[in-house]
């Protein structure tokens, strides 16, 4: 496993470096050894916060911890990772037949115990006008959601904008191969 740790606003040091790896490196069983782990310490006043991304074929597997320790934060990364990979362990290998190339045999081959398959419980149909994407975070607003789907007037696609943590909004974008 290959580990990229950049702070933001934190300097990393030797200490913060050693507690990621090894923490990290305890996912290097599921993993083979030429995995790409992107790690992103930051610290904004007393949050502090560990973003880890794991690229693998046709996935990404990826976490976000706060706390107001960061090694707290690191360790229960290290957790939630784990604990996805052990529930979505049969849908990450089988999509995109991720599993000849980003992981172990001995993860393949290993049953975990799977939590209840997931359901659909209701489906909602509704028109799609076309809006910018400020216009898009007005409708969210006035419905009270966390997102909210538009059809992007400008390109023509449909687009996502969704609430951020300090009042911040996201636009997603598809991304045609």
């Amino acid at each position: 496993m290959r580990f990229t740790i950049t702070g933001r606003n934190i300097e990393v040091t030797e200490g913060l470096r050693s507690a990621v790896e090894n923490k990290l490196g305890k996912l290097e069983k599921y993993f083979d050894k030429d995995v790409d782990i992107n790690v992103t310490l930051s610290v904004e006043k007393d949050r502090q916060k560990i973003e880890v991304t794991i690229p693998v074929k046709g996935s990404i597997i990826r976490s976000e911890q706060t706390s107001s320790d960061m090694y707290v934060s690191i360790d229960l990364v290290e957790e939630v990772i784990e604990r996805q990979l052990k529930k979505y362990k049969t849908k990450i290998i089988q999509s995109k037949q991720a599993a000849g190339t980003a992981f172990t045999q001995d993860y393949i081959d290993n049953d975990y115990e799977e939590e209840a398959e997931i359901k659909i419980v209701r489906s909602k149909r509704f028109g799609i006008k076309p809006m910018d994407p400020e216009e898009a975070c007005i409708q969210m607003e006035l419905l009270g959601h966390n997102f909210y789907v538009f059809s992007n007037a400008e390109t023509g696609e449909v687009n996502v904008v969704y609430k951020r943590k300090g009042n911040t909004y996201g636009l997603i974008e598809p991304e045609l191969d």
